[in-house]
């Protein structure tokens, strides 16, 4: 802070006498006010702290830069002291009806005014500066309707290229400013073409769009301010020079101030100028139809940002529920219904050569509730030699592996038994005999799980141990089928005769 005080003049709070508030300048708000020692009416800027706007100022003199007096250092009171311009901003005049009387010669001379001070401010001051808020509002008119660039606020000093912080207003700012890329002098030509356009205009650039809304238009979409078709030639040209997005392409002051030069000794240019500044009513209509353009755009993006908010909302919920499952203890789940039965099975297979052939299979099966399984039949098929004492064997050596009681018939009614026999004759010069038998139990499971997160797709796997088991992911059944074999034994006996 002593450094700060040791570059400018101090100036006592309690020597400002502070009258009302004139409007807010970057960081702070301004209030005309009377310098009493001086007896001075001066502009006051109050501010928190005292940065690098005193320390620019006290090194700028120009008819066109605003005049700075001194800095007010007492904790907790803080502020810049300049020049008070009576005649307000230029954006306050340019929204007065006193601007529907601005001619050529008006417009010509306060655009010289701008140029040549922010051409000092880029080649002549003794630090390069680049201001980086240029806009009507920050451009004042003294009494004597002279045009000076004020609030340094959010300047800095130049070298070569700065990196740019997010300052200024959107509908002013170049695109890289906006993008907070690295930036060049080159920026505040940019800003100037706005501020011609609305002397030009005498229209708010942009207006009706929040400050993001120009951001997104002015750096994606490549929107500029419209240029009216009945805009003379030369002011159009420069205009868009000085909106070029590309910085380098820009002119930098010295060539703005060449190009207005040449244009003041354009003879025709007064009258092309006065018909176009007098007009306004024939080419505003230009200007309203970008504009509904532009909120058409606008809307559509909006509408584009909303369903992607809702999209992102959903995806939200669904990552939320994945990790309220993921921290939830994850046990194997309680099936919400299930069948369960059981068969028992007996087959038996004799053959005699000189008599016949004899197959018979007899099955029980018992649901999980106790009921017999449906479809139960009985069907016997003899030939020669088939008689019942196979039957009477079948039915007493395995009667406990079927849970039978009581008689065949009877079994067969309350058990859901099946009982299939076959006989075939088959005449031979030989005599041989085969018997063969065969039991087991079959048990048969199927499940309807709440929710299961795996599959097996194979039908056809097939596993060592005789059960087969498969999953639908996503479709909560679980079908699983199971053999268990009990002890059984092959019994094969042959007898050859010969004759």
């Amino acid at each position: 802070m002593l450094s700060l005080s040791s570059s400018f003049v101090q100036i006592r709070f309690d020597d400002i006498s502070f009258y009302e508030n004139c409007g807010g300048g970057s960081f702070g708000s301004v209030y005309r006010a009377r310098w009493l020692s001086q007896d001075k009416e001066v502009a006051v800027k109050k501010l928190l702290k005292i940065e690098k706007e005193a320390e620019i100022l006290s090194v700028l003199r120009h008819k066109n830069i605003i005049q700075f007096y001194g800095a007010i250092l007492e904790p907790p009171n803080y502020g810049i002291v300049t020049e008070y311009a009576s005649g307000g901003s230029l954006y306050e005049y340019l929204s007065s009806a006193d601007s529907e009387k601005m001619d050529m010669g008006q417009i010509m001379t306060w655009a010289m005014d701008i140029a040549k001070g922010m051409h000092y401010l880029h080649s002549e001051a003794p630090i390069k500066v680049i201001h980086r808020d240029l806009k009507s509002r920050n451009v004042v008119l003294t009494a004597d309707r002279e045009l000076k660039i004020c609030d340094f606020g959010a300047s800095k000093f130049q070298s070569h290229t700065t990196h740019m912080t997010l300052v200024g207003t959107f509908p002013w700012m170049a695109p890289e400013v906006i993008q907070s890329l690295p930036a060049s002098e080159t920026c505040d030509t940019y800003s100037y073409g706005v501020v011609l356009w609305e002397m030009l205009t005498r229209e708010i650039p942009f207006k009706g769009f929040e400050g993001l809304q120009v951001a997104w238009l002015v750096v994606e979409k490549h929107e500029r301010p419209t240029i009216p078709s009945s805009c003379p030639a030369s002011f159009a040209e420069l205009m868009r020079k000085c909106w070029l997005a590309e910085p380098k392409e820009r002119p930098v002051f010295k060539q703005v101030l060449s190009t207005l030069e040449s244009m003041s000794n354009d003879s025709k240019l007064p009258d092309q100028c006065n018909s176009f500044l007098h007009n306004k009513a024939e080419w505003r209509c230009e200007i309203d139809a970008t504009l509904e353009r532009l909120k058409l755009l606008e809307r559509e993006l909006s509408t584009k940002e909303q369903e992607l908010e809702r999209r992102e909302q959903r995806l939200r919920e669904w990552e939320q529920q994945l990790m309220e499952r993921s921290r939830a203890p994850a046990p194997f789940y309680s099936p919400v219904s299930a069948s369960l039965s059981a068969e028992s099975f007996f087959e038996s297979h004799h053959e005699e050569s000189n008599s016949s052939e004899m197959s018979c299979r007899i099955s029980s099966s018992t649901c999980s509730n106790g009921e017999p399984g449906g479809g139960v039949g009985l069907g016997i098929g003899g030939g020669v030699g088939a008689g019942s004492g196979l039957k009477a064997l079948v039915l007493s050596g395995f009667r406990d592996v079927l849970d039978l009681d009581g008689s065949v018939g009877e079994a067969v009614r309350c058990s859901g038994v099946q009982l299939s026999m076959q006989a075939t004759q088959n005449s031979s010069s030989s005599s041989q005999k085969s018997h063969s038998l065969r039991q087991g139990r079959k048990l048969n499971v199927a499940v309807n799980m709440d929710r299961f997160g795996w599959s097996d797709d194979d039908d056809d796997d097939n596993h060592d141990d005789g059960s087969k088991l498969r999953a639908i992911a996503q479709g909560r059944k679980l079908n699983m089928a199971a053999i268990s074999m009990g002890d059984f034994g092959w019994s094969d006996e042959e007898d050859e005769d010969s004759d």
